[in-house]
């Protein structure tokens, strides 16, 4: 099938000659249960990040590491965070490829159990003054069976969102999973912030900074009973190469076991050159500027810019809240007007407001502060990661989609959000300036910038084509 190469809105049916394939049909309940999952598993896996975040920035340099030399020891932390990402890409690739075989609802129950437990779990690490080199050890493994979890986490909610939303409100729909991730970080920032008011800095260091780690098992708990009531993709069990709800594989269709449409199914190409290049270029602007953003700058304001750290939780928290607009705000603007053109304003907006937002920030004047956050939060990363949840998996075919956005998201993540924000640390700590940091952000909205330009316009395509959109 041919995708729509215009900016403007979709057709609701496909071209004509086009007919799509027949899916089961699924009731509004579905549609809402399949919402709540895909929002409560990437709400848990940004809580997971946010929480580390602002540890790495409050506490953990000073928990898990030597205290000698503070400078060093924030590039530890930040080091540990990264060390997460290193699972991810394997985790896209286990996981997707399971999903892509037995179905995207049981994948999501083994991630959901596997990311919360990790999470959960750090709660109750030794620290560096008890244990020594064992403490940041264990958070390193920690962090790995995080990211092996939540590798496949967050492409599969937008997987399962976009083949379960109607073909004109699949932007609105898909949106959910980044208002899952803004939940996840305003319960996160939330939390340290009245632990910041309600405790001393010494108690903070000695227990306080465990209770966020612990109560996320709450949210686990309540995402694995919703998603245990889930109903299966009508995309997936619509494929012509599943038969009792799992994908043939590659011998059944040679020993004449399969159907003959499902021969034909597999025989089509499952990715292109420019569909992946496309979709990781998407990927890596918006992971580079939510590493940057969400992560590094929180501590260069605490370390760097020496301002107040209850300053930093509330900054993370009021523009959490403006998010509550951004994201569906884009997501409808991207069903009105199509992925390709809505990446291209808002990329390069994106660009334009780095250098006052950043002066904004280090003027240290609270309300400059607040407003120079939020803008470079909700352009740079929050309106890029409410279409690119739904973008991605357009941009690929019906066969190979868990896995191949999966895989892309995460490689692209590596590469940018779990290396970069080590970069910008040691680069700021050897300068003494703000202007890397903003020549950074730049960069990565530029790459998004390039890839919405070249890419073709993917909104409404029908989503059981094997083929992946260019």
């Amino acid at each position: 099938m041919t995708p729509s190469t215009t900016g403007a809105a979709p057709p609701e049916n496909p071209a004509p000659g086009e007919a799509a394939s027949p899916q089961p049909t699924r009731s509004v309940g579905d549609l809402v249960r399949a919402a709540v999952s895909g929002w409560l598993g990437t709400a848990l896996e940004f809580m997971d990040f946010q929480l580390y975040s602002l540890a790495a920035a409050l506490v953990f340099s000073q928990l898990f590491f030597a205290a000698d030399d503070p400078g060093m020891a924030v590039i530890g932390a930040m080091a540990t965070y990264g060390v997460g990402y290193v699972a991810r890409p394997v985790g896209a690739w286990y996981f997707g490829r399971m999903g892509d075989r037995i179905g995207r609802k049981k994948v999501l129950f083994y991630t959901i159990v596997l990311m919360g437990l990790a999470t959960t779990l750090i709660g109750v690490l030794p620290t560096y003054e008890t244990v020594g080199l064992l403490a940041p050890a264990l958070l390193v493994l920690l962090r790995l069976l995080q990211g092996f979890g939540a590798g496949a986490e967050i492409s599969g909610a937008g997987v399962m969102l976009a083949e379960y939303a109607p073909v004109k409100r699949r932007g609105l729909v898909a949106s959910l999973v980044a208002l899952g991730t803004n939940c996840g970080t305003l319960f996160a920032s939330a939390i340290w912030a009245v632990l910041l008011v309600v405790v001393t800095e010494q108690q903070l260091l000695d227990w306080a900074w465990r209770i966020p780690f612990i109560a996320s098992a709450a949210v686990m708990v309540f995402a694995v009973w919703v998603r245990l009531n889930l109903k299966e993709s009508p995309v997936f069990e619509a494929r012509d190469d599943v038969v009792d709800g799992e994908a043939v594989d590659a011998a059944q269709v040679q020993e004449g076991e399969a159907p003959a449409e499902a021969a034909e199914f597999r025989s089509a190409r499952p990715l292109t050159v420019k569909s992946v290049a496309v979709a990781f270029l998407l990927r890596f602007g918006q992971a580079g500027n939510s590493g940057m953003i969400q992560t590094y700058l929180i501590s260069f304001m605490t370390v760097f810019l020496l301002l107040d750290k209850q300053l930093s939780t509330e900054v993370v928290i009021i523009s959490s809240i403006v998010a509550f607009a951004t994201v569906p705000g884009i997501g409808l603007l991207g069903d009105r007007f199509g992925r390709k053109r809505m990446y291209t304003i808002m990329s390069a907006i994106g660009i334009v407001v780095v250098i006052p937002c950043m002066l904004l920030i280090v003027s240290g004047v609270t309300w400059q502060v607040i407003v120079g956050y939020v803008v470079l939060h909700n352009i740079g990363v929050m309106s890029l990661a409410s279409m690119e949840n739904l973008t991605l998996p357009e941009i690929f075919g019906a066969r190979n989609r868990y896995q191949a956005t999966g895989v892309v998201r995460e490689i692209a993540a590596i590469v940018a959000t779990g290396a970069t924000p080590v970069i910008a640390a040691a680069i700021v700590a050897a300068t003494g300036s703000w202007i890397p940091v903003a020549v950074i952000i730049m960069f990565f909205s530029g790459c998004a910038l390039f890839a919405a330009v070249w890419m073709k316009e993917v909104a409404g395509r029908d989503l059981t084509d094997p083929n992946p959109a260019m």
